[in-house]
């Protein structure tokens, strides 16, 4: 992200000692909310000043992520969207536009479902809300996932930013222990799904984009955007970004386009 000037901190928010980051300026803030493992930096970080130029910006770091402390409690999609709401709460915002990447997208999605008042637009990128969504071997190498075998890229951002290092590793059994055990959402859950939504994935992601035109279908008002690239690279994602390549320019316009629209 550069050296570009930011406010921002940490928020106590539902026990847990929560931080975000402000950027840009505006009326109705983009949050982005970033995927499982990763940080502001690893998710974001090659696009935030192109949103942030667009408008107001409020990054968060999820429970057990990146500067973010911890809990004595399993991970949740839904407990991390109580989080997202408590934080816009602290903040004094009633609404916003929410923008989750992979695991960030499901939590994106339980802040429509669990506090639709909150959310504005939706975009939700590379998520899912069943199993059966994923490619054929992704729950199998779930099942193999070791502090080792972590990209090294999130590794290494982790280390950079969080208070306590050694919580590296707790951090990752609990982001595999939830992807392990996740549950079938409904499809009633997504039709309750009020706001506007975009949905995004990439020809060749870990999401299919059978799954994702399923979605697309379920959410009333929802729209599909499928791009080139894999898990993460159209937005610039650390351990898939191409620096040539200009599709994560390209995403930046469309996600703007449609928050701006009608």
């Amino acid at each position: 992200m550069g050296k570009a000037e930011f406010s921002g901190g940490y928020a106590s928010v539902n026990g847990l000692k929560m931080y975000y980051e402000i950027h840009g300026e505006g009326g109705i803030p983009l949050v982005l909310i970033h995927g499982g493992g990763s940080t502001i930096e690893t998710t974001f970080g090659n696009i935030l000043p192109s949103l942030a130029s667009h408008g107001r910006v409020i990054a968060v770091e999820l429970q057990a992520h990146g500067r973010t402390g911890d809990r004595n409690n399993e991970l949740s999609f839904e407990q991390d969207a109580d989080d997202v709401a408590g934080l816009l709460e602290f903040l004094k915002i009633e609404k916003a536009d929410i923008f989750g990447f992979s695991n960030g997208g499901n939590t994106a999605m339980q802040v429509a479902i669990r506090h639709p008042e909150k959310v504005n637009k939706l975009v939700i990128v590379s998520a899912f809300y069943q199993r059966d969504g994923f490619i054929p071997g992704f729950f199998e190498g779930m099942e193999k996932a070791t502090l080792e075998n972590m990209p090294e890229p999130l590794k290494t951002a982790y280390l950079k930013v969080a208070p306590d290092k050694s919580h590296l590793q707790v951090m990752h059994d609990k982001d595999r222990e939830r992807m392990r055990h996740v549950k079938d959402w409904t499809d009633e859950s997504l039709q309750s799904i009020k706001a506007k939504t975009l949905l995004i994935v990439g020809d060749r992601d870990v999401v299919t984009t059978g799954h994702t035109l399923k979605m697309s279908h379920l959410i009333p008002h929802a729209r599909l955007l499928v791009l080139p690239g894999v898990h993460g690279s159209f937005i610039g994602e650390v351990c898939s970004a191409d620096k040539d390549s200009k599709i994560p320019g390209l995403t930046v316009e469309v996600v703007e386009e449609f928050l701006k629209g009608e």
